[in-house]
């Protein structure tokens, strides 16, 4: 096995990429939304995730069977976050968009608050699994709930941007360490429900220890008031 780190090494090096979600001060006249993530798998630590409120019109972040953005791409290889928010920031259809304080690791939650729509609105959310090559989970377009909280369960996709080679040469996440590294000699070229850690040959990493069943995720919008 090659390249590895502490568990706790990793987290804070994902964490340093982190910017914390803040609510500005408006008179209390500005409404917002507690979203929730919370990591459901036994072995994955989940990046900082990305929140965004918005209206029916923004651009999907992602598109089944279609090829990845590179703003996707760098979220899902390597929890590189900063792209992707410059871009969703500039959508005109997008009300707030923030970055969650730090990775969640199994079994934990991470909320991050956004500014609300004025009327109804939409919500979406996404993080890489980092212990994978580009595996990310994601939900999009999800609807505000007129009052009280709705949860929603969030699969792992694929981004296709990256060979699934399952070695740590490749991989940022514990216990492997190695970001910005990145094989493509093999990669699907689109985004596809994951097939999980295979293991065997000469992969890293191990199926006991880091595969998932899906959903990975559940992530639950709450009106904060």
């Amino acid at each position: 096995m090659r390249g590895r780190v502490s568990t706790l090494a990793v987290c804070a090096a994902l964490a340093a990429l982190a910017a914390p979600s803040a609510v500005e001060a408006d008179g209390g006249h500005q409404k917002y939304l507690e979203v929730t993530i919370t990591n459901i798998t036994r072995g994955q630590v989940l990046s900082p995730p990305v929140v965004v409120s918005h209206g029916r019109g923004l651009a999907p972040i992602f598109q089944l069977g279609q090829p990845a953005s590179p703003e996707l791409a760098a979220v899902a290889e390597d929890a590189a976050a900063d792209d992707l928010i410059d871009a969703l920031a500039v959508d005109p259809a997008t009300k707030d968009v923030q970055l969650a304080s730090g990775p969640v690791p199994p079994g934990q939650s991470v909320t991050v608050v956004v500014k609300a729509p004025r009327h109804g609105g939409y919500v979406s959310a996404l993080g890489m699994l980092v212990t994978t090559n580009d595996a990310f989970f994601a939900v999009q377009g999800l609807a505000v709930p007129r009052r009280g909280s709705a949860s929603h369960a969030a699969p792992a996709y694929d981004a296709g941007s990256e060979t699934n080679n399952e070695l740590c040469a490749f991989i940022p996440g514990p216990p492997c360490g190695n970001p910005n590294v990145r094989d493509m000699t093999a990669a699907e070229g689109f985004v596809h429900i994951h097939a999980g850690i295979h293991g065997g040959g000469d992969a890293d990493l191990v199926p006991a220890d880091h595969d998932w069943r899906n959903p990975v995720a559940v992530v639950s919008v709450r009106r904060a008031h």
